[in-house]
């Protein structure tokens, strides 16, 4: 049996495990796939997140990979990290960069099993901060100079891509070069806040088609298999091109509750809570949702297209919240096979799956004017 299907069929442990410690933030990105902001007060203590770290050691989860909100902002933050590293369990998080001075730099430096990610999402402050607020461009670059300075080796720089800073792939593998960085490119998804700007940030199919090609001559740049879908333009992307929701990822809330997907934080998607008998093992292994994730899955609408075995559909984030059937093509489908669908659902002011309400602040950020292409 090949890999990819062996895969979709779920395995023990999830290969890596989206953990979200904190919903608080000190920014108000636009785009924020959990509208994050606020401190939710049903957090979980640190006692719980210990014995978190415990039960997926116990499972033999290879890695977690950290967010929020600012994961940084958790008092108890070092003493999750520590604890999941001498657990065995390795530690990716994403930071806006914020709360990496020098020492910080220097400690995390120090230690074998820690990767940071500095999520920026324009080379220029511009086009970043109209994303992610004001100075915070700046924030992420001085934290990227601590980290070179500390002799951490290769950090990522994490890029959500849109169609203002699409235009600006060379400048950030320049940006990611200079501080022997990896660059990591990742997909919009209409999820929290990115729902309410989907419209405005979301690639054309010519910024796909550009994207592509460019990614095809840069197989060392890392995607996450963002964007699978693309891979009906021919050439495989580098990955595992196929959805792994419930099947080899998830995620972890914090306030414990465990969803499919990174990219669905909807009641639908979401198989239990950590703080219910038996734990995150008995939601992973024996949840009904993530059960049906991993049958097999029919190609409905995509059937008779001839790019099916390649995009596999696409993205079930991307769908569920525009709403396209989970068995449709993607919204972004590079061959316009969702456009007339989403045309009916405009037309018809169709209502769509809400995120819910979020925990964001009273914020707001305008996103000024699309930057110019440069070559």
């Amino acid at each position: 049996m090949a890999l990819v299907e062996q895969l979709k069929g779920g395995l023990d442990a999830p290969i890596c495990l989206t953990w979200e410690l904190t919903y608080a933030c000190n920014l108000a990105c636009i785009h924020c796939l959990s509208s994050s902001g606020r401190r939710d007060p049903g957090e979980l203590s640190t006692d719980e997140c210990l014995a978190v770290i415990d039960e997926l050691a116990r499972m033999q989860v290879f890695y977690v990979n950290i967010g929020g909100g600012e994961p940084t902002i958790r008092p108890d933050f070092f003493q999750i990290v520590d604890h999941a590293v001498a657990s065995g369990v390795g530690v990716k998080f994403s930071t806006n960069g914020s709360r990496i001075d020098a020492a910080v730099a220097k400690r995390i430096a120090g230690s074998d099993y820690i990767d940071v990610q500095i999520s920026l999402d324009g080379a220029d402050a511009a086009t970043n901060d109209a994303v992610r607020g004001d100075g915070s461009y700046n924030t992420a670059i001085t934290a990227m100079e601590h980290l070179y300075d500390a002799g951490f080796g290769a950090f990522k720089i994490s890029v959500v891509m849109t169609r203002h800073n699409v235009s600006q792939l060379d400048a950030f593998e320049a940006l990611a070069a200079r501080y022997g960085a990896e660059l990591r490119l990742t997909r919009l998804r209409p999820s929290g806040r990115g729902a309410d700007t989907w419209d405005q940030l979301h690639l054309s199919q010519g910024d796909q088609r550009a994207l592509y090609a460019w990614l095809v001559k840069r197989p060392h740049v890392l995607t996450g298999d963002s964007f699978f879908h693309l891979s009906a333009l021919g050439e495989s992307l580098p990955g595992l091109n196929l959805c792994g929701a419930g099947r080899i990822v998830c995620l972890i809330d914090p306030v414990g509750s465990v969803y499919a997907c990174p990219f669905v934080l909807h009641d639908e998607f979401k198989a239990g809570n950590v703080r219910e008998q038996g734990g995150f093992a008995h939601i992973w292994h024996s949840s009904d949702l993530f059960t049906s994730l991993r049958e097999p899955a029919s190609p409905g609408a995509c059937a008779s297209c001839g790019s099916y075995d390649s995009c596999q559909g696409g993205c079930m984030a991307a769908k569920f919240f525009t709403g396209l059937p989970l068995d449709g093509p993607d919204p972004e489908c590079v061959w316009g096979n969702a456009d007339d669908e989403l045309a009916r659902i405009a037309s018809a002011a169709m209502v769509k799956p809400s995120p819910g309400p979020g925990h964001s602040k009273p914020v707001s950020i305008s996103l000024g004017r699309r930057s110019p292409v440069t070559h």
